[in-house]
């Protein structure tokens, strides 16, 4: 079956820096797009950063444009998150999600994806 693997969660403080991870198994994992969503307690899952299946675009919520970074690798069916410059209001649960990535894709709509991870905790502290 289809599992999503999330890692590099941690506690650190405010300005540094976290690499999560997310592996893939049981998909043609080249097929599928790629997104990151979090969610704070007490509040929704929200969309954090989503790339496209070959990797060639990437999508960013507003707020960690410039801080965030998203990349792939297909042949190890892998996917990454950089997070740089890390605030408190980062802290949340991380989950990676995996949708067909067809053309009318929507990166930032949760409905849109297959499957999920079961999360990986950052927490920011000031």
């Amino acid at each position: 079956q289809v599992q999503l693997a999330e890692s590099g969660g941690g506690s650190v403080r405010a300005g540094a820096s976290l690499v999560l991870s997310c592996a893939a198994s049981g998909l043609t994992f080249s097929q599928y797009a790629m997104g990151w969503f979090r969610q704070a307690p007490g509040k929704e899952r929200d969309f954090v950063a989503a790339i496209s299946s070959s990797g060639s675009n990437a999508y960013f919520e507003d707020s960690v444009k410039g801080r965030f970074f998203m990349s792939r690798d297909n042949a190890k069916n892998v996917v990454y998150l950089e997070m740089n410059s890390l605030k408190p209001e980062d802290t949340a649960v991380y989950f990676c999600a995996a949708a067909v990535d067809l053309l009318d894709y929507r990166p930032s709509d949760p409905y849109e994806y297959d499957y999920w991870g079961q999360g990986t905790q950052v927490t920011v502290s000031s």
